[in-house]
């Protein structure tokens, strides 16, 4: 796998693994549900040129685990093992390029709040670490986007001999249902508000 592929999935694909001490019944939720493929982008949201991939159910893993942070632990975030279902979905572009990739979960009653405050936490411990010969950095660009229903983050692969590729994720909260969209930088900040205005059309 190229090196720049391999960061930006350490990044933002939400690479899972295993720790000492922790058992599978606090990564996951045990009586997890099948996720709503509705609640989903279709590839035209993102654009006319992307292509959708079936959409995955049963328990995706957290959007946001780093395991390459050194600062990053995931059993100190114990939001994801409150999740009831999650679906997701990814999407390509003919040539090839960075995917997108989206994830709808919903928790427990009182628990997409807490994830919230997990991810602000992750972004905060992780704000900025080295992987795999490059520098792996995230910031939040609008903490309280779409008015207070979400945040925009900005992440970035930093590297040494080329450009630094850049990823958006847009992450909104209704209720107990928590969508997260990871978007390669379309170089426009109008194409992101408008993918996320979609994502909250899907959730209603």
């Amino acid at each position: 796998m190229p090196v720049v592929l391999s960061a930006l999935m350490v990044m933002a694909a939400g690479c899972h693994r295993g720790e000492a001490g922790v058992g599978s019944d606090e990564l996951h939720t045990v009586n997890a549900e099948r996720g709503a493929p509705g609640l989903l982008l279709r590839a035209d949201d993102l654009g006319a040129d992307w292509h959708e991939d079936d959409a995955r159910t049963g328990l995706a893993a957290w959007p946001w685990e780093q395991d390459r942070c050194p600062n990053y632990r995931s059993s100190d975030y114990l939001a994801k093992s409150h999740r009831r279902a999650a679906v997701e979905r990814y999407y390509r572009l003919s040539d090839g390029s960075s995917p997108a990739h989206h994830v709808v979960e919903t928790y427990e009653p009182g628990w997409a709040e807490r994830n919230v405050d997990d991810v602000r936490r992750v972004l905060l411990r992780c704000a900025s670490y080295p992987v795999l010969g490059s520098q792996v950095s995230f910031d939040v660009v609008d903490p309280r986007y779409l008015e207070g229903a979400g945040m925009l983050i900005r992440g970035r692969i930093a590297h040494a001999d080329t450009p630094s590729t850049v990823t958006y994720f847009v992450m909104v909260r209704r209720g107990e249902t928590v969508s997260t969209v990871r978007l390669p930088d379309p170089g426009s900040q109008a194409v992101v508000d408008s993918v996320a205005a979609r994502v909250v059309a899907r959730l209603g």
